[in-house]
Formats: structure tokens, sequence, C-alpha cells
């Protein structure tokens, strides 16, 4: 990585700390239970209005496979410009916005406490004996194979992305 400045969004699940950069992200929201779907995989929720876009909502502890937890008042919802598409990610709370040098965020190793390294950017000490942040690759979270099936909606047709709005 460069000497740049890297600026990232970081947030808190279960017991580990991720981030993503903020150009990554749109806006931070207050939980609000998304709208369930039929015949999407059990880490999408289901959908949300926002911006008069009906975006998909992912679980990432359910992506990541982490114990479930019962959404709490930190609980908040992620709106990520990923390949130029909006989704949203659950996260348990957002801890802060910080401006990191870039040379300080390790490339991904090819497997990091059970996530697949598709999903990562890189790792990042914060400062001696901090904890270790791990920075998302964002346009990884969906793959090809669900963003098409995201775009042809459920089983009933209804499609969920692009603008689109559900049951119509």
């Amino acid at each position: 990585m460069t000497n740049e400045a890297a600026k990232l969004v970081t947030f808190r699940l279960a017991d580990d700390l991720f981030a993503a950069d903020i150009f990554a992200v749109e806006r931070v929201l207050r939980y609000q239970a998304p709208r369930s779907l039929p015949d999407v995989p059990p880490w999408i929720e289901g959908v949300i209005e926002y911006q008069q876009r009906v975006i998909p909502v992912v679980n990432l502890r359910h992506r990541f496979e982490l114990p479930r937890r019962d959404p709490a008042p930190e609980t908040r919802i992620v709106v990520l410009n990923a390949r130029g598409e909006w989704i949203g990610i659950v996260v348990d709370s957002v801890v802060e916005v910080s401006t990191v040098d870039s040379s300080q965020i390790s490339p991904a190793p090819s497997f990091f406490r059970g996530l697949a390294s598709e999903y990562l950017k890189g790792i990042l000490r914060r400062g001696e004996g901090e904890r270790l942040v791990i920075v998302l690759d964002v346009e990884q979270l969906l793959s090809t194979t669900e963003r098409i099936v995201l775009q042809l909606g459920s089983a009933r047709g209804t499609p969920i992305a692009g603008g689109a709005v559900v049951d119509a």
C-alpha cells in the first residue's frame, strides 16, 4: 500500500473490529427492521427504502458466520456503495471515523479468523498493543451471482435492486 492517508469507518461485529473506506460509505442509519423477501440467502435480512431506492440489507454476522444477536439500540445499517450499487450491512455498532496512513494497512492473509480472504482488503493494527481492525473490500461482499439473484428478484419475480419497488 502507498503512504497516502486512508479514511476509514470502523464498526464492531461481535468481539471484532472491521472497517470500510469512507468513500464506500454512503450513510450510517439507525437500525430498522428490513422487509423480508422469499428465496434469498439467509444472510440477506431483506430490503429497506433509502432515498427512494430499495436496497438489499446483508447481516454481516450471518455472512461471516458469527453468533446471532438481536438488534440493540446501538445496531446500525451502514449503506455502502459497492460497484455503483447500494447495499446495506447490519453492524453491531459504529465505533469511529479515522484517518490512517495507508502503509499501516497490511495485505490480507489468505485466511483470517474464519473469514474468506476475498472479503478483506487488509489488516490494520491501531497502536502498540491495540486490537486488529479488519479492513473490508466492500465490493466483494456480494458475488456476481448473488448480485444477479438480487437484480432478478425473488421467485415471484419482484426486482429489488436498481431503484425498483418491492411488491409493486
